[in-house]
Parts: structure tokens; sequence; C-alpha cells
């Protein structure tokens, strides 16, 4: 008899092991571009609408993350918990088409010459994704871009330019998601269930993290981590969190001279 939850979880584990089998290189690289900026006290920011602004905050602030990444969060493209009414999912659906948006974001900040960019996104085709894309390394900084290549590929370009994220990183890193996300078919549906982006970009997001703090120790370079606060009472955490929050803040002065 079959079992969607078994199915879904030996699918899920199957694209992992794809992940690791297949994308160490393009991971590799990425670590080098992110530990060269956060080495020279530069800034690495991710950004990615509607659900992929979780892989953004699963890298920072999240216990483990330290100084030099920042969650650009725009909560107008990914606050749409409420699905219908106010902050429902039809206007950032409809947000994430819009050109120039993104240049609008990026227009807050004076980023500096040791600063890079992680772009996110399953499709790699909405043109807030490729104009972010676009407008960074219109700024000089490097992209790095996290997409399902498959999906990708297959997909027709939505941004004017006709291009998509595959054609504007420098570096891209395949979630080796299959098109439309989803991995469960069940009879009587009529579309696929199970999303696997949520575990193989978190895989990524934290192979990244875990790399990156590798090289930096490695060039001499002590990262200034954020200690789990689940450790009530404990005075070493509480410092430590102080010095964190203390990091942060200096490590953001570039941006707004």
């Amino acid at each position: 008899m079959s079992n969607a939850a078994k199915d879904y979880f030996e699918k899920t584990m199957g694209l992992l092991r794809r992940v690791g089998e297949e994308q160490m290189e393009a991971i590799e690289r990425a670590s080098e571009i992110c530990a060269r900026s956060i080495g020279a006290g530069g800034l690495v920011f991710l950004f990615g609408n509607g659900h992929s602004r979780m892989m953004c905050e699963e890298m920072t602030p999240r216990q483990g993350c330290y100084v030099g990444w920042v969650a650009l969060v725009e909560l107008a493209l990914s606050n749409h918990a409420n699905i219908v009414g106010v902050n429902g999912l039809r206007a950032p659906l409809h947000l994430e088409k819009y050109e120039g948006y993104a240049e609008e974001i990026l227009k807050g900040f004076r980023f500096g010459p040791d600063d890079a960019m992680i772009v996110i996104s399953t499709s790699g085709i909405r043109p807030v994704i490729v104009e972010m894309a676009m407008g960074a390394r219109d700024r000089g900084l490097p992209v790095i871009g996290i997409c399902s290549r498959e999906h990708c590929e297959q997909s027709v370009a939505a941004h004017s330019s006709g291009k998509k994220l595959i054609d504007v990183a420098d570096v891209v890193i395949d979630n080796c998601c299959p098109p439309g996300d989803c991995v469960v078919e069940l009879d009587g549906l009529e579309w696929r269930t199970g999303p696997t982006s949520t575990v193989t970009g978190g895989m990524i997001i934290n192979m990244l993290r875990s790399r990156v703090a590798e090289m930096l120790l490695g060039s001499g370079h002590r990262p200034v981590l954020l200690p789990s606060h689940q450790f009530v009472g404990n005075v070493s955490a509480q410092e430590q969190l102080e010095r964190f929050y203390d990091a942060y803040r200096r490590s953001l002065a570039h941006l707004y001279r």
C-alpha cells in the first residue's frame, strides 16, 4: 500500500543527495565569493520574494549565523499569510511581475566595493528577481543565484530583457527541485503536492554558512556569531548576543553614508 508521507520523504532525500553530489563545486565557488566579501568587511545580501524569503531568514538572523549576512526582506513581496483580503496573496503575486520595483529597493542602500548578493527563486524568472540580480551586478556586486535550473531552463522569461536568473548570476546553485517544485502525485488530485525547495534550499543555505565560516577562520577572520537564545539565564550567551548586536550594527555603517 502506498504511503504519501514515505513517498515524499524518499523523493526529497533523493534531491538532497543530488545537491550533495552535484552542487559542491558551485557551493564552493559561492562560498569563496561570500568569504572574500565578509573577510574584507563587506556584506552578503540575500533576496527572495514570496516563499523564498524563508531562505533569507534561514541564513540570518538564526542561531549560528554571524555578522556579514543581510536578509533583504521586502514585506510587500512576502507578507501574504492572510491569503485573501488585506496583506493577501494577490498583491505580492502581481507586484513581483512589476519591473522597476527591485531597482527602488536597491536605491535604498549605498553598497560598498566588497558587498555581494544572493538571489533566491525556484523559478528564477520573475521580473523582480531578474531585476534584483541585474541591478546588483550593475553596482559591481557579484551575484549568486539559487534556483531550480530545470524549472528555470524550461520556463519562458518574464522579464522584458528576455533574461532569467541563470543568465545574469555569476554562480548558479541548483536546488535540484523538479519543475513545479512538488513531488507527490495522488490519484484524484490534478496537481502534485509536497513542495521540496524549502528543504533543499535550507540545506544549501546552511552548507554555505558552514563553509564560509570555515574559510573565514582559515584566513584569520573570526566571525562574530549569534548564540542560541534558548540558553535562558546563561550569562555567556547573553554577553555574546550583545557582542553580535554591536558588531552587526557596525557592519552596516557603509550602507547609509
